[in-house]
């Protein structure tokens, strides 16, 4: 079994604000550890959470969630990437 300290997760969510609101959402987002923003349109931000579990990626998105002007905030996709383990071609899948 993995050591759970040597993974590495990462997630995708999309957030949903307020048209109105959607500067101060980017602003908040900028300013959160572990967030990059790869794109928004109208109100819709997609954002892509980074950390060790599954459950600082949950914290983080719940934090989203209660951004002041954020109607909505959805994990769509975690991959978890584990340090030292090879796939066919023999890479390491983390450095």
């Amino acid at each position: 079994m993995p050591d759970p300290s040597r993974q590495y997760h990462i997630s995708s969510a999309v957030v949903v604000a307020l048209p109105a609101m959607k500067d101060a959402v980017l602003a908040a987002l900028a300013r959160m550890a572990n967030v990059e923003v790869y794109g928004h349109e109208g109100g819709k931000i997609v954002v892509v959470i980074e950390g060790t579990s599954t459950g600082m990626l949950g914290e983080c998105l719940s934090t989203i969630s209660t951004l002041e002007g954020v109607v909505a905030a959805n994990m769509v996709f975690e991959h978890v990437e584990t340090e030292g383990v090879t796939d066919d071609d023999h890479r390491t899948d983390a450095a």
